[in-house]
């Protein structure tokens, strides 16, 4: 499998996540770019996860169907479900459309895993669709991925 580099203005690989992009500050997506996708992608997903969450692995952003010629996401997508591009954001983990930022309880800092996969495929997934609906609906189809790590504490 391909590697795609994902990178960020906003924070470096392994470093804090500004107080901006959390749930306590303006709660808008960071920028995202990432490298081009392999020849034969149809879409593009992107994922951000919180595997310290302690109710477990904690989802803050399900989007896919991306056009597959999309390099970056600009600062703020909107929570909308549906967005101009085509693309489609799914359920996170506090039951709402969009990116939700980082709020972890007071302690020790959690790490935040955005994730871009390159699919050889268009997905047939509802804007109801949650992170495990998307990893299944990608299973099989992933040609490249890559992801970029932030922290926050509170």
């Amino acid at each position: 499998m391909l590697e795609l580099a994902v990178v960020s203005a906003a924070f470096m690989m392994g470093a804090a996540i500004p107080h901006k992009y959390s749930g306590g500050g303006e709660n808008v997506s960071p920028p995202l770019e990432w490298g081009p996708a392999p020849q034969g992608t149809k879409s593009l997903a992107v994922l951000c996860d919180d595997p310290d969450a302690p109710a477990g692995d904690w989802a803050h952003w399900v989007l896919f169907n991306l056009p597959p010629d999309t390099r970056r996401l600009e600062e703020g997508i909107p929570a909308a479900p549906q967005l101009p591009s085509g693309a489609r954001q799914g359920l996170n983990d506090y039951n709402r459309s969009g990116y939700a930022g980082p709020w972890p309880p007071p302690g020790r800092p959690h790490r935040y895993i955005f994730k871009v996969f390159a699919l050889d495929t268009a997905l047939n997934l509802d804007a109801r669709a949650r992170k495990a609906d998307l990893l299944r609906a990608m299973e099989g189809h992933i040609l490249a991925q890559g992801q970029l790590m932030g922290t926050f504490r509170r």
